[in-house]
């Protein structure tokens, strides 16, 4: 569960952006979170299903001076979701499907909006040491 990750090059990465409903904490939405996470892992893990990894991030406030330009505007968002898939046609085909729409649904009753944005890869590395 709190393994690292190896991502293949030429992955797609999926970035949602999950903003709460005012009266829900990220502690709120922990259990809802963790059991749409488990059914994407399990039920779309394979070469089949095009799942390969993912991560989930709470906003910690932080705003980067030096990486941001011309904007130091906070996020309208409070939880990242970021995955990373074959294709794009297994990602839309598995969000489709019964099993997670049903998780997935438990999850929006308590935000206001979510977003999802696909990302093709063009560059990853590690330091050469």
């Amino acid at each position: 569960m709190f393994n690292p990750i190896t991502i293949p090059f030429g992955s797609k990465m999926l970035f949602n952006g999950v903003k709460l409903k005012s009266d829900i904490t990220t502690a709120d939405i922990e259990l809802a979170l963790g059991e749409m996470c488990h059914v994407v892992k399990e039920t779309y893990g394979d070469e089949s299903g095009g799942f390969i990894a993912g991560q989930v991030f709470s906003f910690s406030g932080f705003i980067s001076e030096e990486g941001s330009v011309n904007s130091l505007k906070e996020p309208d968002y409070d939880i990242a979701i970021v995955t990373y898939w074959t294709s794009f046609d297994l990602h839309e085909k598995s969000h489709a499907d019964k099993a997670f729409k049903e998780k997935f649904d438990a999850l929006a009753e308590m935000t206001t909006d979510s977003f999802e944005l696909g990302f093709d890869m063009l560059w990853q590395g590690v330091p050469e040491r």
